[in-house]
Parts: C-alpha cells; sequence; structure tokens
C-alpha cells in the first residue's frame, strides 16, 4: 500500500458464521459487515482490516470471503484498498441492494461473486438493482440476484423481475426466498412458492426456491 492516508470505514465487524441468504446458503463465511444505523459501529482502516481477515482466516476453515450490511458499496474505496493489501486466497462475495451501481467499478478484478438483493421496497430500487447486475456482468463477474419478497408482494411482480433478470444475462443465478411470514406458519410453505417456482423457471433456466438460514446462525 501506498504512503498515502488509509481509507477508514465504520464496520460491525468481522464474525464468522453461516451465509443466510443467496447462492452460496449455508457457506460457512468470513463477513466484512458494514455498520448499520441501530449498530454498534467500530472504525477500521484498511490496513487494520487486512489484519483482521488474515488473522481469522489463518486459524480456521471458510468457504469465502463475504462484504455486506448496510451501503457496502458507499464504502466502495475503502473495501477496494483493503481486498488489494489482502490479495484473499479465498472466493469473495459482494452482499449488496444494488442502490449504487456507478460504485461497483471501483472494484473491479477483487471479486468472485456479485450477488444483488431486491426487497421490494419501491421501483427506483428495483431498477438500480438491475442496472448494478448489468455492471456486474460487464465486469465480468459471476452474478446473482436475489429476490427478498415481503408477504405482501404479489408474484407477477416476482416473475417480472426474473424475466428481466433473463434479460440482462442468461447466466444470472436467481434465489428466491419466501418471505418471512411463509415461513413462520408452522414451518410450511404455501402451494404458492411451488407454482411461482414453476412458472420462473419456464421464463429463466438458472431460479432457485431457497428457505433462510435463520438467526443467530444465519448472517448476511
Amino acid at each position: 500500500m501506498s504512503g498515502n492516508a488509509m481509507q477508514t470505514a465504520a464496520l460491525a465487524g468481522v464474525p464468522s458464521g453461516i451465509q443466510s441468504a443467496g447462492v452460496w446458503t449455508g457457506r460457512r463465511q468470513l463477513f466484512i459487515r458494514f455498520a448499520g444505523e441501530a449498530e454498534t459501529a467500530t472504525m477500521y482502516t484498511s490496513g487494520a482490516l487486512v489484519r483482521e481477515l488474515s488473522k481469522i482466516a489463518g486459524r480456521a476453515t471458510f468457504h469465502s470471503l463475504c462484504a455486506g450490511g448496510r451501503d457496502v458499496l458507499g464504502n466502495a474505496p475503502f473495501l477496494a484498498e483493503a481486498l488489494t493489501a489482502l490479495k484473499p486466497q479465498l472466493p469473495v462475495m459482494l452482499d449488496t441492494d444494488g442502490q449504487r451501481p456507478d460504485a461497483l467499478s471501483t472494484l473491479n478484478g477483487l471479486l468472485t461473486l456479485v450477488q444483488v438483493t431486491i426487497p421490494f421496497v419501491s421501483d427506483p430500487a428495483n431498477e438500480l438493482a438491475l442496472e448494478t447486475l448489468k455492471v456486474a456482468v460487464k465486469d465480468g463477474y459471476r452474478h446473482a440476484l436475489v429476490l427478498a419478497p415481503r408477504d405482501e408482494t404479489p408474484d407477477p411482480l416476482m416473475l417480472r423481475m426474473v424475466e428481466r433478470a433473463s434479460a440482462v444475462s442468461k447466466e444470472t443465478a436467481v434465489v428466491i426466498h419466501p418471505s418471512p411470514a411463509a415461513v413462520e406458519r408452522g414451518g410450511t410453505l404455501e402451494r404458492r412458492w411451488a407454482s411461482l417456482l414453476e412458472t420462473a423457471s419456464s421464463l429463466h433456466a438458472n431460479v432457485r426456491l431457497i428457505l433462510r438460514v435463520p438467526p443467530p446462525a444465519g448472517l448476511r
């Protein structure tokens, strides 16, 4: 690294745990978690993060490294500086809501998988998420779209997002997580989800329906 001042960021920690959502659901990962507003944050320099990651990775086995948490691409320069210095031996996944598509190229060449999660909060948010997916394709990353619907999210809207993800790239891995309310009903799923998957699979070849790994074991 150069002699210039290091980038800094507020992190909720560098925990290890099980990935709760998306393509690598169930994998044991080492997480870089950027802090949300309600979380206790610790300021890290990129150098301090590299030392912490190296120490933890040296004493345990992980499938991959996951950069996630709140507004991860808002901290793209920090993350780029840390990953450049770390030169990780593990695959690196970026887990993002996709609201900063222009920032993704800051990490060009440093990632293995870009996972864009759509929480169906608003149409503009969905559009930006799809733009981020397009940048991931352009930059040559493995890419995934994770649909995290609410209980009231209509099936046609989810199917439209599957169709649009397929138009972005036939290589997009699409993961649909049933809404939390659906899973809470005795641990069973309504037949609606089987019908949804059947229709989604007719629109795009690579679609999976996966239940989340709940906390505290499951992390994002």
